[in-house]
């Protein structure tokens, strides 16, 4: 019986440990500004929609780009430029008081958070054994999923603590450490091109791909309305720390992505999609028609679940389309369908929130996911198999 590749290898560790480091900084924000927003500056949801898609907006027309670069000149000094320009926007923050200035500054944080995260995916993939790819994807992605989860929790806790301005300092401090771990990643070295590819759609987007990217448009709306409104919506229903939402969520997406990449590396793609995308849709029927504090957690963990699991699947979809010269572009696919979809749950969710209430948003998301199964079951794994290299 032929040995394992080894994943767990020293520039795998570091590269894991930047990368959360990196996505701890960011998801400090993501429920706290909609707090800030609604408590300090009397902001109504939907002008919070506003805020926090304008990131989105940015992703949507920097990854594509990213893509092309990544795949084109050397990605670890890539990486370090994304992560150095994201950690530097954090600055702006101190001097937000208006919501066009976080408008514009969120604006600004998407592009270099685009840079740094299509850049920080594919050094990853370089890194990972081609025969464990699924399961490796998997693993590094668990460590940004936990940050999204986790994150929060800790942001929701300071804020109520100490202050916005004190969570800032939070941020800057591990994106200093993310910058110094990403110095120490040895990524193999690639083939020189002979000359730059010519710029084409092709190169921004895997262009048969697409009918998949559609598809999870509709899975990452979910997304896009948990990580706006989650902590809102918790304090409405009579929860005092919200935050402890997205604890749950990172059982959840711990217990299943570290072991769902091992399901898809064996085959079994298809079936870890469609129960993924069930297992959400449950997730958020219960967190919009029940609302005591052990639903609300009952329902946050299978949403992790689902997620967690989701997440590599889908991934190792796009990156087994694409030859090797072409990863960056099919990492940059697969973000920019979660940034479009996410972008979509903001702003959708704001105004769904704003006429009918959240449970009606969450209940809305809940048929989205089912929507997202359907079409998966009866066109995207068709558009999968005929598209897969071998």
């Amino acid at each position: 019986m032929p040995q394992k590749e080894k994943i767990w290898n020293k520039n795998f560790v570091i590269a894991c440990i930047g990368n959360f480091l990196v996505a701890c900084s960011f998801n400090l924000l993501m429920p706290t500004i909609p707090i800030y927003l609604a408590d300090e500056l009397g902001i109504e949801p939907s002008q919070i929609g506003i805020v926090l898609s304008s990131y989105a907006v940015a992703l949507l027309i920097i990854r594509p780009f990213c893509g092309f670069v990544v795949d084109v000149y050397a990605r670890k000094p890539l990486f370090l430029l994304g992560i150095s320009l994201f950690i530097s926007a954090f600055f702006g923050y101190y001097f937000a008081t208006t919501v066009m200035f976080f408008v514009v500054l969120r604006f600004v944080h998407g592009l270099f958070w685009g840079l740094a995260t299509v850049s920080a995916n594919t050094v990853a993939i370089d890194i990972i054994p081609a025969s464990r790819r699924a399961e490796g994807i998997g693993y590094f992605g668990v460590n940004t999923n936990i940050a999204m989860a986790i994150a929060p929790f800790v942001a929701v806790n300071i804020y109520d603590s100490y202050g916005f301005q004190v969570l800032i300092n939070c941020a800057l401090v591990m994106g200093f450490l993310a910058i110094i771990a990403v110095c120490f990643i040895k990524v193999p070295v690639r083939q020189k091109l002979d000359k730059i590819p010519t710029m084409s759609l092709d190169r921004f987007l895997l262009l048969k791909g697409l009918p998949i990217f559609f598809n999870q448009l509709f899975i990452s709306f979910g997304w896009g309305t948990l990580v706006a409104f989650a902590v809102l919506y918790g304090k409405q229903t009579g929860i005092h720390n919200a935050g402890i939402f997205f604890l749950f969520l990172a059982g959840g997406i711990v217990l299943s992505r570290v072991t769902s990449g091992k399901f898809v590396d064996r085959g079994h793609i298809h079936k870890v999609m469609a129960t993924a995308l069930l297992v959400i849709s449950i997730g958020f029927l219960g967190f919009a028609i029940l609302h005591s504090i052990y639903a609300f957690c009952v329902s946050a963990f299978l949403i992790g679940i689902g997620y967690g699991t989701l997440f590599p699947a889908l991934q190792t979809i796009y990156i087994n389309m694409a030859p090797s010269s072409k990863r960056g572009t099919a990492n940059s696919t697969y973000l920019t369908g979660f940034d479009l979809g996410i972008g979509i749950g903001m702003l959708l969710g704001a105004y769904l929130a704003d006429h009918y209430g959240f449970s009606m948003m969450y209940l809305i998301t809940a048929g989205a996911c089912l929507v997202a199964l359907f079409i998966y079951w009866f066109n995207s794994k068709g558009v999968y198999e005929r598209n897969r290299l071998k």
